[in-house]
């Protein structure tokens, strides 16, 4: 078992930042960020090995958002600059074991389903 903490959600203007962060209880294998609006599917963002911190991203999101760990192995970071009013949505923080890794194809996968471990969620609101 693993839980999640995220923190860093608040409502800013287009153009902004906003930094997220996740806290997991445990060392895990894959971490990742994700969002979803009412009505849709689960969106994966951005992606962050344990092995050798490999990150992978959403072409949404690619050049905008970085993924990182922030300071210590299991806390893990999402900077997203140049937000846009598209960018509105809940977003979680995720952890899952090697599956996600081996499922990936030698990364970690963005899918929701190979992740088993999720926080509760923060809410991220971009005005025009």
């Amino acid at each position: 078992q693993a839980q999640l903490t995220e923190s860093g959600g608040d409502s800013v203007q287009a153009g902004g930042s906003l930094r997220l962060s996740c806290t997991a209880s445990r060392t895990v294998t894959c971490m990742a960020w994700f969002r979803q609006t009412p009505g849709k599917e689960r969106e994966g963002l951005a992606t962050i090995y344990g092995g050798d911190d490999s990150t992978a991203y959403a072409d949404s999101v690619k050049g905008r958002f970085t993924i990182f760990r922030d300071g210590a192995k299991n806390t893990l970071a999402l900077q997203m600059n140049s937000l846009r009013p598209e960018d509105t949505a809940m977003y979680y923080c995720a952890a899952s074991g090697p599956s996600a890794y081996i499922n990936g194809g030698g990364r970690c996968s963005k899918s929701p389903r190979e992740y088993g471990f999720w926080g509760q969620g923060t809410q991220v609101t971009v005005s025009a």
